[in-house]
Parts: structure tokens; sequence; C-alpha cells
């Protein structure tokens, strides 16, 4: 139930609605994943909304969705709705996190072993 006139919930819909503007979705189609690996651009400007403020000073380092959104204690959809935005606006960067490498075939590995051994 809200409260009139008091402090809302942390994760109250209502407060979440505010965060978002109404939105469920990106402004622009972007892929992120809870492993895509935000970085800041730049720093935070005047009248910048406090959550995008908060994204950008975490985001000096590259951190994951998931982790930011923990560190800020949202949801991830919410916190999908203001990376798109700081991505509009050319205020963070996304990529895809680094693969892991891919191992040789078996069989290159054993040829390389003979051929160690032979040597």
């Amino acid at each position: 139930m809200s409260n009139p006139g008091g402090d809302w919930e942390e994760n109250s819909p209502e407060r979440l609605y505010v965060i978002t503007g109404g939105r469920s979705g990106s402004s622009a189609p972007t892929a992120l994943d809870l492993v895509t690996l935000i970085v800041a651009k730049s720093g935070s400007r005047p009248g910048m909304q406090p959550e995008q403020a908060a994204i950008i000073r975490l985001c000096q380092a590259p951190l994951s969705v998931a982790e930011i959104s923990a560190y800020l204690s949202l949801p991830v959809s919410v916190v999908a709705v203001l990376l798109s935005d700081l991505l509009a606006e050319d205020r963070v960067l996304a990529r895809a996190p680094v693969k892991p490498a891919k191992l040789p075939d078996r069989a290159l590995i054993e040829a390389v072993i003979d051929g160690l051994q032979k040597l």
C-alpha cells in the first residue's frame, strides 16, 4: 500500500514506474543481457536522473548488468531501461563479455605432445 506524503518503499511499483518513465522496454534496440559489460564514457551531468548518475559512477570500470542491478538494488528490467537511455545518449559503452577460449581439438593436442616427445 502506498504511503501518501511519506517516502516510497525502495522497490514499490510506483517508484519503479517513475524511474523508468512508465516504460518496460528499452528506448532503442539494444542487446543487453545479464553478463553484458557496461563502462562509462563520461561523467554524470547536472540534472541527470539519480539512478543514471549512480550507474555512471559505478561503471568507471566495467560492470555487468547483473552487478549494476545488485549494487543499485533495482530489478534488471529497470536497469536495462536506464542503460538503454544512457546508450542512446552515448554516455556508456556496452560490450559482450570475453568469451572463454575454445579448447583445440584433442587430436591436435596429441600431435603436438607426440612431436615434443620426439625432440
